[in-house]
């Protein structure tokens, strides 16, 4: 079905592969299309609990594919209808009502690095070679970044990683809180978490955890939070899931959810987002 990446579903985890391990699997416009395609059809599918995201052979990703040379960042397009492939890509995860995890299995540079900061939760290869090297080749930081980095580690280190592009010890990227874990077997890791959260909590409370934590990072106080968190707090409370919960905490076993992610309202529809 898709060229540039390839799929694997098992037991409610869709795994992402990109999959041009021939080019360390280097960014194209091919991927930017399948990604968001593959994105937006796992969101609307209730048997997927969770996205898991990396790369086929070797290398996470290496970053833009370069093979146009000197004219790879240009564009036929105005300056007012270009967006770049990396932002759209940024944003198909940051619409997306379930988690999302980055196994970052090798080399992960430029876009390879960005396109991850969307996501929930990063695992890293312990030593990977990862970076924002953008002033390298003279371009800007994309996907999002500009928003997504200085929430993560803060804007003072999000300035010296972008200004120097030098690459990032694993172990500085986990103490910075780029990554949440600095591992040698990073599907293990991804799995090992997705199965947690597949078997043990509701799909449910992690679509309104997903969309409440994400929404409110745009807030200024914390009135927009207490507003979301009453309204799910009331839906919940008058629906099975809560019930479940519940009981099978009493009766201590393991819960069976009965709902959907999509079975939840949008409590958020109103808050505006660029498409």
């Amino acid at each position: 079905m898709y060229d540039s990446i390839k799929t694997e579903r098992n037991n409610g985890i869709l795994t992402i592969f990109l999959n041009r391990p021939e080019r360390m699997n280097a960014f194209t416009s091919l991927m930017v299309e399948e990604l968001v395609d593959v994105y937006k059809k796992a969101d609307l599918d209730d048997e997927v609990r969770v996205i898991v995201v990396t790369g086929e052979g070797k290398a996470f990703c290496a970053g833009m594919d370069l093979g146009n040379g000197g004219e790879t960042f240009s564009s036929t397009e105005s300056i007012d209808d270009y967006r770049d492939g990396g932002g759209q890509v940024s944003m198909a995860v940051h619409s997306l009502k379930k988690p999302i995890i980055a196994a970052i299995n090798g080399p992960a540079v430029g876009i390879g690095l960005t396109m991850t900061l969307a996501m929930d939760i990063r695992i890293v290869k312990k030593d990977a070679k990862i970076g924002f090297v953008f002033a390298k080749r003279g371009i800007g930081p994309e996907a999002c970044s500009g928003w997504f980095l200085p929430r993560l580690v803060g804007i003072g280190k999000a300035l010296e990683w972008m200004y120097t592009g030098r690459y990032i010890p694993t172990s500085e990227a986990l103490a910075s809180g780029l990554v949440q874990y600095e591992v040698d077997d990073v599907l293990e890791k991804a799995y090992e978490i997705a199965q947690m959260i597949i078997g043990e909590t509701a799909a449910t409370s992690n679509r309104f955890v997903r969309q409440l934590l994400w929404n409110m990072l745009s807030e200024n106080s914390p009135g927009a939070s207490h507003l979301a968190e009453s309204k799910f707090l009331w839906w919940a409370g008058n629906n099975a899931d809560a019930r479940e919960g519940v009981q099978s905490f009493l009766e201590k076993r393991s819960p069976h959810f009965p709902l959907k992610s999509n079975d939840v309202p949008d409590f958020f529809h109103d808050r505006s987002r660029e498409k």
